[in-house]
């Protein structure tokens, strides 16, 4: 079963611009995250689909292949989409191109599940230890029924504890996916339904059209990074780990 990584960089973020070319330690940040997917040695072959002639250099100076895409994608999910129109690829991982901590005990599990041909997506939760993260409307939370799909996602705390009851169960989303090819297609061109409109949240336009997401559980946190601030408690946190650039 052919498996394709594809790492979505787009040079206008929002909260970051330029945020793939910052350099972290000494390398910029994408290639922080191709090298780690690389590493990993899952896939048939790694991607960085990018709407920006620079990060498409840059990538392709560290030996990554780098495809330029449409400036005009709304999502890093219709960035990769585009790409995966023209691969021979049976699953599509998206791995965001702000996660350069990623790894192969992240990443195999994704792959693991999806040798069941039945499921058209798969991505990732980990348990929030910490209960004062709840109300953060930047930390996505799900819900999951007995079989570990996707019930729904927020941005409020779900479930809602009425009666204050002892629970532990909440859980963070992470947004790395594995995709069916042909339900990633399928994805892109279905309307924005009305509870991704409010909540911003991409992924329940597969649920509200019917496509379940398995969720597999990890104790990876997703150490992401959305504004420079982040890269810099990401650099003092490789520092003091030691960690080679």
């Amino acid at each position: 079963m052919k498996a394709v990584a594809i790492i979505p960089a787009r040079y206008h973020s929002t909260r970051f611009p330029g945020k793939a070319l910052a350099k972290l330690l000494s390398k910029p940040l994408i290639q922080w995250v191709w090298e780690a997917v690389i590493n990993a040695n899952l896939f048939d072959q790694v991607i960085v689909a990018t709407d920006s002639i620079q990060i498409k250099e840059a990538a392709e100076n560290f030996g990554a292949i780098a495809i330029l895409t449409r400036k005009e994608h709304q999502s890093g999910t219709d960035r990769i989409a585009e790409v995966a129109e023209s691969l021979d690829s049976d699953i599509i991982v998206n791995v965001q191109g702000d996660e350069p901590l990623i790894n192969q005990k992240v990443l195999f599990p994704l792959l693991q599940v999806m040798q069941d041909t039945s499921l058209p997506i798969a991505s990732l939760m980990t348990p929030i230890k910490d209960l004062s993260l709840l109300s953060n409307p930047n930390l996505v939370k799900v819900v999951v029924d007995n079989d570990s799909n996707a019930l729904y996602f927020s941005r409020s705390v779900i479930p809602y504890n009425r009666d204050n009851i002892h629970f532990e169960d909440y859980w963070q989303h992470i947004g790395v996916y594995a995709y069916r090819r042909n339900a990633l297609m399928r994805l892109v061109k279905l309307p924005s339904g009305k509870l991704e409109q409010a909540e911003k949240l991409e992924q329940l336009r597969a649920l509200e059209n019917g496509i379940p997401i398995k969720m597999i559980k990890t104790e990876y946190n997703g150490i992401g990074v959305d504004t420079p601030e982040d890269l810099l408690k990401l650099e003092s946190l490789l520092k003091e780990m030691d960690y080679e650039a």
